[in-house]
């Protein structure tokens, strides 16, 4: 097999993979803070975290792979500023804490179930490791940190090369994060919150440094290390964690094993730090702040199969911007419409293993260099469009792209990517029975009938695609 080439962010090149623990891989993936819906954007991170995953066990390796649910300490800003997310929702809700918390969770695992993300090793919950994230920070706190009014903060200057990853450390520190009075440096941040006077969380213990709730950051090293040892061998998140959230996860990591340089990336934590780019979408509505903003359940009601999504998400490389619009989404649904309609050609009830298998060398070679799925895709359709020495061959190479992909090719049929809209009502029983009748007024050339159920039919949101190449008839 093809080395596999990762692009490492903290030292912004592409490196080998070279596992730490011979024939396994382990995964950190930073977690949804569960006080709100994930948009579309957040689960572009998800998907390529399960693409990379796949990736590790197509090459072989015995994979770990863990994914965090933040339920408490990530404040309103990525810094040390604002409410408690979840604090601040339960108040506006008039809810439990521990409710607002069970409920976003499930909604984010539903949509990681829709999105036909692959179960990770062990989701790790931030409330079941609070006497750990204690014992974490009294073992660092000698030497670097100390203690305000407000809480247990962390001295950056402690550690070597602090804000590497962002390539953005100054003199002057993190420009987004807010001054807290007392702090030693700007980009210093909080290991431990108290409880300010007079108030009382839904959340919050006794420590050391008095009664309150652990520090966002401080959760991801307390449970990459717990479950996964350090170090580990690849830390994954969003682009956005590259500036402030990773930069001080790596600085705890430091302070727990080490306070060497980040010229050896295992004193980070991990040996490779990967982030997928933005997903872009330019009226706004990619904020939670906006009301009706992306989400997975949205683009469903819009009559949108939740795999059209995650085409969309593997025809862009992970590291690049990718831009939503509903006309490119439209054209990830076709284009899957395509390859599902291909693969039904196939006797999909072979058995798999029943020929010599194909040639995958070239899919290794591509999915290798840095998780390049656009080129897969494109070569799963000259795959798709092709003759094989057999079916069963070509069955096994559509198959071993798709566990790459995850776009279930092999069990999707196209009545599966037909999607009611929320806002039809119209029955598919009653749609049928429309167009059979419209078919033998065509077939007498009564074109007035056939205009006129035509017209019916889209007054109540069903589209007739006359010519229509796929061979749909009609969608909603």
């Amino acid at each position: 097999m093809t080395d596999l080439k990762l692009f490492n962010s903290l030292t912004r090149k592409l490196e080998t993979f070279q596992p730490i623990h011979p024939g396994e891989a382990r995964v950190y993936s930073c977690g949804p803070t569960v006080y709100n819906y994930p948009h579309i954007g957040n689960m572009r991170a998800y998907v390529f975290a399960d693409v990379l995953g796949r990736t590790l066990s197509f090459k072989g390796y015995d994979l770990t792979h863990v994914i965090n649910i933040t339920d408490v300490g990530h404040l309103t800003d990525d810094g040390d500023a604002g409410e408690d997310k979840l604090e601040k929702m339960a108040a506006q809700k008039a809810q439990s804490i521990w409710d607002i918390a069970k409920h976003y969770t499930e909604a984010f695992w539903a949509d990681v179930k829709a999105l036909n993300i692959r179960q990770p090793a062990r989701w790790t919950v931030a409330t079941d490791y609070i006497d750990q994230m204690i014992d974490f920070a009294k073992a660092i706190a000698p030497n670097h940190c100390y203690e305000l009014d407000s809480g247990l903060y962390f001295d950056v200057s402690t550690v070597a090369d602090y804000g590497r990853l962002a390539r953005a450390h100054t003199d002057g520190g993190e420009g987004r994060i807010e001054t807290v009075e007392g702090k030693r440096n700007a980009a210093d941040f909080a290991i431990w919150r108290k409880t300010p006077p007079g108030e009382t969380r839904q959340m919050e213990w006794d420590s050391p440094w008095g009664r309150g709730a652990p520090g966002w950051h401080l959760e991801c090293s307390v449970m990459s290390g717990a479950v996964l040892g350090f170090p580990f061998d690849i830390h994954t998140g969003g682009i956005d964690h590259r500036e402030i959230h990773h930069p001080n996860e790596i600085a705890q990591n430091q302070a727990r094993c080490c306070t060497n340089g980040l010229d050896v990336a295992a004193n980070s934590g991990a040996n490779i730090w990967m982030h997928n780019n933005f997903l872009v979408e330019r009226s706004g509505k990619m904020s939670k702040s906006s009301g009706e903003f992306l989400r997975l359940q949205l683009l469903i009601d819009k009559g949108f199969h939740p795999l059209a999504y995650r085409m969309m998400c593997l025809q862009a490389h992970y590291r690049s911007e990718l831009e939503f619009s509903w006309e490119g989404l439209e054209a990830a649904l076709t284009r899957l419409k395509r390859m599902v309609m291909a693969v039904e050609k196939l006797d999909r009830k072979l058995k798999l293993a029943e020929d010599t298998g194909p040639d995958l060398s070239g899919l290794d070679t591509l999915i290798s260099n840095d998780l390049s799925t656009p080129e897969v895709l494109a070569l799963l359709e000259d795959w798709l469009k092709r003759p094989f020495h057999s079916d069963f061959q070509k069955l096994q190479a559509i198959h071993a792209a798709d566990q790459l992909l995850g776009l279930n090719l092999l069990e999707l049929g196209r009545s599966d990517l037909r999607i009611r809209p929320k806002s039809v009502t119209i029955a598919e029983a009653e749609i049928e029975a429309e167009l059979a009748r419209r078919k033998e007024a065509r077939a007498a050339k009564d074109f007035a009938t056939s205009d006129a159920i035509r017209d019916e039919l889209a007054s109540k949101g069903v589209e007739v695609m006359d010519g229509d190449p796929l061979g749909w008839e009609w969608k909603l």
